[in-house]
């Protein structure tokens, strides 16, 4: 772990949580709801994903990989794993895979602690994540540690809007999504990265500044662009 990483792992940010149980909870029984809005999810976000999930390569880990939302995007040759707290939504990421023709190696896991070596991954994924995780710090630092420190973590998530009207009815219905659903919604996700003591190599918004597109350097290393 590099120095930043290992003094923001001593620090505390407070903010709302759910415990992993009422996350995992939650999300088996949206699962089957997630899957149906697939559709309207590759209309909003696919470009997105696409121009972010493209540049991974080798063996990759999506990190809380929800209904496979990423698959579709990723390279044909990648060696992918996928790990996420719900079952129900790791039955529905298979789902996907057998249809794209992939062999997934899928597994109920906690994303704040992998079961897996120091440097396993070329790249680390995730989408839509780090607002749901009780301590996105814990997380972010694991994925820097399962990933090789010349490698990539990719990530695509939501937050606060750029755009007033739709940021000021974010902040207003923030507590009852978050009750719902345990997604803090209108988060700064560069923010977030950076108090886990991890530096964004690049980072481009789009759809009204709701979405995040950032290339996270494992070492910890690394300026902001673009």
């Amino acid at each position: 772990m590099n120095s930043r990483a290992a003094e923001a792992s001593s620090e505390s940010v407070d903010r709302p949580s759910k415990s992993p149980a009422e996350i995992a909870r939650i999300y088996d029984e949206e699962a089957s709801l997630v899957e149906r809005l697939g559709p309207i999810d590759r209309f909003l976000t696919g470009r997105y994903r696409r121009l972010t999930f493209s540049r991974a390569s080798g063996r990759v880990l999506d990190v809380a990989c929800g209904t496979g939302a990423n698959f579709p995007y990723l390279p044909a040759d990648v060696e992918l794993t996928g790990v996420d707290l719900s079952e129900e939504m790791l039955a529905a990421a298979s789902r996907r895979a057998a249809k794209l023709d992939l062999d997934a190696d899928l597994r109920v896991m906690d994303a704040s602690d992998l079961d897996f070596p120091d440097d396993s991954f070329d790249a680390v994924i995730s989408s839509l994540s780090t607002c749901t995780f009780p301590d996105p710090g814990a997380v972010l630092r694991e994925m820097a540690r399962v990933c090789e420190p010349d490698g990539r973590i990719l990530l695509l998530e939501h937050g606060r809007s750029s755009a007033g009207p739709v940021a000021r009815f974010q902040d207003w219905r923030a507590e009852a999504h978050f009750e719902r659903m345990g997604c803090r919604w209108n988060q700064e996700p560069t923010a977030v990265v950076r108090e886990a003591g991890l530096a964004v190599r690049r980072v481009r918004r789009g759809a009204l500044g709701i979405l995040t597109a950032m290339e996270v350097d494992p070492a910890g290393e690394g300026e902001p662009s673009g």
